[in-house]
């Protein structure tokens, strides 16, 4: 997979600092154990080099880079680390250059459109908005991305939990750097069971999964309104009808057998395809010839191979 294709698909891309070397292994064990295979990891540290060598044998499907990359020397260091992608607080253009002779991804920082501009003159397309919110955040990357309409951006520099998808659900934004589930108290303190279940929060704060309805299959028309009508009794709530089916409250009654031997489940999702990306590596399979696309191309619902108890699931962008 293209490592821009990468990014994408896993959304957050964890920025961690190591101080002790014994940290690097219990540490990427934390990240894969709870979804996160990636790692951005910063060389400001006299261990960063080794802390790479280490994570990329124990854990080789990982995606690593370096960090904080100032000097061509350091693009050196983390290649024969094992590292994948480079990242610069700033713009350099030695360094831009040296990697692109190198054939390694470069991701400079970039915080004025002058940044921007020269990011483009090299022959660049994804950039590092640093510091994040203390340049403006999402307002101010979706001011910059409306004249340079071929940049797209990996945030970093203040990005949580609580602000992550306001950068994510713009749609110029490959993925975004965040420190917060690998704050240096946590490793202080070996902390990586805690680690890892804040990476899994993150996972589950940017997918935001939610049960959107429950579909029923009926034998026919007729039986598709009688059970309506009871749901509606139940529930205090009138029902919509469209072509193959009645809604009522969050019911959908098919107008005859649909999806799955009982009926169908549907899940909400802030990010349909990466839902799609962190399922499959559960172990769920998708019907693509199922998918359905809005009028932008987007895809908007697509059924899992799977059934729970009888019930098909289905995903849908929310």
């Amino acid at each position: 997979m293209d490592i821009y294709k990468q990014f994408a698909s896993y959304g957050i891309v964890p920025v961690i600092k190591i101080d002790c070397i014994d940290d690097a292994k219990p540490l990427a064990k934390a990240l894969c154990d709870g979804g996160l295979p990636v790692a951005e990891v910063t060389f400001r540290t006299a261990c960063a080099k080794e802390a790479m060598q280490l994570m990329y044998q124990e854990y080789p499907h990982m995606l690593i880079g370096a960090g904080t990359v100032l000097t061509t020397q350091q693009v050196d260091e983390a290649m024969e680390a094992g590292a994948k992608f480079i990242v610069s607080p700033g713009l350099n253009p030695e360094v831009v250059q040296y990697c692109k002779q190198k054939k390694i991804c470069i991701i400079p920082g970039c915080a004025t459109p002058s940044d921007m501009e020269k990011a483009i003159s090299l022959g660049l397309d994804v950039v590092k908005f640093f510091p994040a919110e203390a340049n403006g955040g999402i307002k101010a990357i979706k001011a910059m991305a409306a004249p340079y309409t071929q940049l797209r951006f990996m945030p970093t520099g203040g990005i949580h939990e609580e602000n992550l998808n306001d950068y994510l659900n713009f749609d110029k934004i490959l993925a975004c750097g965040g420190s917060w589930m690998v704050k240096s108290e946590y490793l202080k303190c070996k902390e990586f069971s805690k680690i890892q279940q804040l990476t899994k929060e993150a996972i589950q704060k940017m997918l935001d999964l939610k049960l959107a309805h429950i579909g029923m299959n009926s034998e026919d028309e007729q039986m598709c309104e009688h059970y309506s009508k009871q749901l509606e009794l139940f529930t205090l709530s009138d029902k919509t009808s469209c072509e193959k089916a009645n809604f009522v409250n969050h019911i959908e009654i098919m107008k005859g057998l649909g999806k799955g031997q009982k009926g169908h489940i549907g899940f909400s999702t802030l990010h349909i395809e990466r839902a799609i990306f962190y399922l499959e590596k559960r172990g769920f399979t998708f019907q693509m010839e199922t998918a359905q696309y809005d009028e932008k191309g987007k895809l908007k619902l697509v059924y899992a191979n799977e059934e729970v108890n009888g019930f098909a699931l289905h995903l849908v962008q929310r």
